[in-house]
């Protein structure tokens, strides 16, 4: 009967470790950014000529991640789960599909995706911000380089 049990235990041990190593294969996977053949560009870079009006920064994020962090300054908040979202930042580029448009989320990942998609949609000049505002492998990320954010959802935009 112990046997039994031991044989048992070693099933149930070898199952849990799979499926732990399986949860971590899948975040693992999630937060690496896909490949993306468009531009990139540096946190401060983007600010930069999100200011001086050389592009249209979108922080892609959601209204609870605006909230906790702030919005970076010259960024045009558009949560990229919006049904609408390709005719939101149509208007927000005038219709132009051809308009430097660069996006930024937490870590690069979803800015990564989106900026695939929107390049697949029509957009023509896309512009990754792979460290996002909280930094990943590509840098420090906006807020810890120390960029100016704006806090309150009237300064959006």
């Amino acid at each position: 009967m112990t046997g039994k049990v031991n044989r048992s235990r070693r099933w149930v041990l070898l199952g849990a470790g799979t499926l732990i190593a399986g949860g971590f294969a899948v975040r693992e996977y999630r937060l690496i950014p896909p490949d993306y053949a468009g531009g990139t560009i540096s946190a401060a870079d983007a600010h930069k000529q999100a200011v001086s009006g050389e592009i249209l920064l979108v922080d892609i994020r959601t209204p609870r991640e605006w909230r906790a962090t702030g919005v970076g300054q010259g960024a045009y908040p558009l949560d990229m789960r919006r049904d609408d979202f390709e005719q939101a930042l149509a208007q927000l580029t005038g219709g132009n599909r051809g308009a430097k448009v660069a996006l930024i989320c937490a870590r690069g990942v979803r800015s990564a995706r989106l900026s695939n998609r929107l390049t697949e949609a029509g957009f023509t000049n896309v512009i990754d911000v792979p460290e996002g505002m909280l930094g990943s492998a590509a840098g420090p990320g906006w807020v810890r380089a120390g960029l100016p954010v704006q806090r309150e959802a009237g300064e959006w935009g």
